[in-house]
């Protein structure tokens, strides 16, 4: 059991004196582009619990933003972290390689949907995955086109901005972006069927949309991959119609065009599968794994077939940290820990308790739109009363609401207007429906 109370508790008003000084502090420090959710800051976290330096604990159902997936210093992962420091930090796994990246890479061979031989690259972050599974893509196929999709956010890197959709913060003022990249409708089920009911409910048909785009404006012959999120996280934790993904991996691998599910969000256990896409049946080309891989420590990974990552040249592929020996080390514990401590069904029961709350607050107010998600990984549309026009202003007020009451609570979505519930596995019920009361009375109150 965590040693943190797992209890809301609010010493003072937030943020607290001492956060105030460190916010002062920041100011003078750190680069003001750098933004917080939060106005206080954070000493210790376990379970579903995040406690600041003026004494306050706060209920965490952001998870640093889906990263902290089974925990905040889990203990095998602590474990393994201190075993690891006290052998050796560093050496570069393209200098003196080391056996912790090898396991790391046999467990995600593993562990990732398909059954042919795989093979694995470790990196450290979410974005820098992406930039080589184009790579690799490119190197493959020998093509250079890359088709993303509305919605879709893929990481703040010159090439990771051009595949991501929304301009704001992510991409403004930052250009010129990457050239071959082109943009295509996803499967949208609430503001689809806002305008075609069958188009909602048909994911085949949503494909076939997406897919004459892509002929009629990039064509096959020059498209080296499709890269998609199973369940767009950024742009509104949108989960597809059933057939969508499917349709989509069938026309890349009719076309010499790599198929790349980006899981960096909705990678292992958060879904209620290990993976997202493993609730549609599909085993892509290439995944791109980060967040929750390690336990809180800054690692990714690109895994897929043997023969499409054994594309690049030698040497192609790398970087000084990527694989660092201490997050190879609690790579493993982490998943250990999602397979040893039933953590997909834990998923799969804070997807009942958060769904079963929401819905019932649906019913009472036409402003909550959709209500939508997998797993630990549910969103909250929100829309002006009577229409389905969204509302972004009531959502911002929502959030307020709930930081000042002690639950950090994360919003999203193109349009500004989705709160997104991405508790840790760990957390309680208790915390949570203490968290959903705080949502509903605020939402009421507003």
């Amino acid at each position: 059991m965590p040693s943190l109370d797992q209890s809301r508790h609010l010493a003072t008003e937030l943020p607290g004196p001492v956060s105030r000084k460190l916010a002062q502090r920041r100011a003078a420090a750190v680069a003001r582009g750098v933004g917080s959710t939060m106005p206080v800051y954070a000493v210790r976290a376990a379970g579903g619990i995040v406690e600041d330096v003026d004494g306050n604990r706060l209920i965490d159902l952001g998870s640093g933003i889906g990263v902290t997936t089974i925990g905040n210093a889990a203990p095998r992962v602590v474990d393994a972290v201190r075993a690891q420091v006290d052998e050796f930090t560093h050496t570069c796994f393209m200098v003196a390689p080391y056996e912790g990246y090898v396991a790391v890479a046999e467990q995600l061979n593993r562990i990732t949907p398909g059954s042919g031989e795989k093979r694995s690259v470790l990196l450290n972050s979410g974005a820098e995955a992406l930039e080589n599974a184009v790579k690799i893509a490119r190197s493959y196929t020998r093509k250079p086109a890359v088709v993303v999709f509305d919605h879709g956010y893929h990481g703040r890197t010159n090439l990771t901005m051009s595949m991501t959709a929304k301009s704001m913060p992510y991409k403004s003022g930052f250009g010129p972006f990457a050239p071959s990249i082109y943009r295509v409708p996803p499967s949208y089920p609430y503001r689809d069927g806002l305008l075609d009911k069958e188009l909602a409910s048909n994911g085949e048909l949503a494909a076939a949309r997406a897919i004459d785009i892509i002929d009629k404006q990039v064509g096959a012959d020059n498209l080296a991959a499709v890269v998609i999120e199973p369940i767009l996280g950024e742009g509104g934790y949108i989960v597809p119609a059933e057939g969508f993904l499917a349709a989509l991996l069938a026309w890349c691998r009719e076309n010499n065009v790599v198929f790349v599910a980006d899981e960096v969000q909705s990678g292992f256990a958060r879904t209620g599968a290990m993976f997202a896409c493993e609730h549609d049946g599909v085993a892509p080309d290439l995944i791109c794994t980060a967040k929750g891989i390690a336990g809180g420590l800054p690692l990714s990974a690109v895994t897929g077939r043997a023969e499409i990552m054994d594309a690049p040249h030698v040497s192609g592929l790398g970087g000084t940290f990527g694989g660092n020996p201490i997050a190879c080390a609690a790579a493993l514990a982490a998943i250990a820990t999602v397979e040893n401590d039933g953590l997909i069904e834990r998923a799969q029961q804070i997807e009942r308790l958060i769904k079963d709350r929401l819905f019932r607050l649906q019913a009472e107010d036409d402003r909550i739109g959709d209500v939508r998600g997998r797993g630990a990984m549910i969103g909250l549309e929100l829309v002006r009363s009577g229409t389905s026009e969204p509302d972004p202003e009531l959502t911002a007020k929502l959030s307020d609401a709930a930081h000042a009451a002690g639950v950090i609570l994360l919003t999203c979505g193109t349009f500004g207007n989705v709160v997104r519930f991405v508790p840790p596995l760990a957390i309680s019920d208790e915390l949570l429906n203490d968290g959903l009361d705080v949502l509903g009375e605020a939402l009421a109150a507003l």
